[in-house]
């Protein structure tokens, strides 16, 4: 029992992790993009950021914890199930440079694994369906709040000299940059907070008290820190899509987009519900994109975008259930 708990905490952590270098680009593509920072000073920027966020609060994590299942029908192998899954699908995604959601995976290989185990009947169909439609909807949010900043910012400068604009938004892109670090590890390091917490309620090591879970300093200490370890770690290939291969952008583009994204993070987190940090950056970069001229949104590598965020769930549900049977022998 020790040795599996041990085993789940550590996947957990690798998770956590690897979301870090995954979805390092979620939150600084746009001020390496461009040129307010270099990568390497945004990654420690960012890495700094994510762990502190990391440490603010545990309602996204209660909510992967006890909103997504059942939790006696949450064994061991379930759990490692759903986090092979979620980690197979987010290293072929950062292989091939396609910002996928580090949320989706999870989710949807929580709900597969659990699934493929008790059947329909064990998932919480009710808080699914707000947690589905939170991450159908976050990135249209994100999509119409940059719009509408872009715009609003380019009439308050529109009579002020391009290089001035430039200089002042260089200035402000390091404060909506720092804020989108911040929120990416309040949500999504909390996702690995839930599931190490989800475990050791299965373990009997950790009590429920009704909705809320008291998540133990030491995991949000643990998640915080792997966190900032993967966002050091870099995550070249997304960036490099989601800071050119969208939309040219200039530092007041990257403000509005960061500052959109910001808002709509912060807001879910405090309600609890885990979104995913690329598709609501991505949908805030087109916002501003499509705000400028449509035609300077690059609509073919959007839709890939697309198409990788339609299967992530789906095909990560497939691979928990998988998963779940050769893992059961052991669990």
């Amino acid at each position: 029992m020790v040795l599996a708990l041990v085993m789940i905490v550590l996947l957990a952590l690798a998770f956590d992790y690897i979301n870090g270098f995954h979805d390092t680009a979620n939150a600084i593509a746009t001020v390496v993009s461009t040129g307010v920072l270099s990568a390497r000073k945004a990654i420690l920027m960012a890495a700094v950021l994510n762990f502190g966020g990391a440490l603010l609060g545990t309602q996204v994590a209660t909510t992967i914890a006890k909103g997504i299942a059942d939790s006696q029908f949450v064994v061991p192998a379930v759990i490692v199930a759903a986090l092979l899954a979620a980690i197979v699908w987010n290293l072929i995604t950062w292989w091939f440079g396609i910002p996928s959601s580090s949320s989706h995976a999870l989710v949807g290989g929580l709900a597969g694994a659990v699934v493929a185990q008790a059947g329909l009947g064990a998932l919480h169909t009710t808080k699914l369906k707000e947690v589905a439609t939170f991450l159908v909807v976050s990135p249209v949010v994100g999509f119409f709040i940059a719009m509408a900043i872009i715009i609003l910012l380019l009439w308050i400068c529109r009579r002020v000299a391009g290089h001035r604009v430039n200089v002042a938004f260089r200035k402000l892109q390091l404060v909506s940059a720092g804020a989108m670090a911040f929120t990416h590890g309040t949500n999504d390091a909390q996702k690995a907070m839930g599931i190490i917490a989800l475990a050791l309620i299965t373990y009997g090591k950790l009590e429920a008290h009704g909705a809320k879970v008291d998540v133990p300093v030491w995991v949000k200490l643990a998640c915080a820190t792997a966190m900032g370890l993967g966002t050091m770690s870099g995550g070249w290939k997304i960036i490099k899509t989601m800071g050119s291969k969208i939309v040219k952008l200039k530092p007041i583009h990257g403000f509005a987009a960061e500052t959109s994204a910001a808002i709509v993070l912060f807001t879910t987190a405090h309600l609890g519900i885990p979104v995913s940090t690329t598709h609501v950056i991505s949908g805030a970069i087109m916002g501003v994109g499509a705000s400028m001229n449509v035609s300077a949104v690059r609509w073919g590598v959007a839709g890939n975008i697309l198409v990788a965020w339609v299967l992530t769930i789906p095909i990560s549900a497939l691979l928990a259930a998988g998963f779940l049977k050769l893992v059961t022998p052991y669990f």
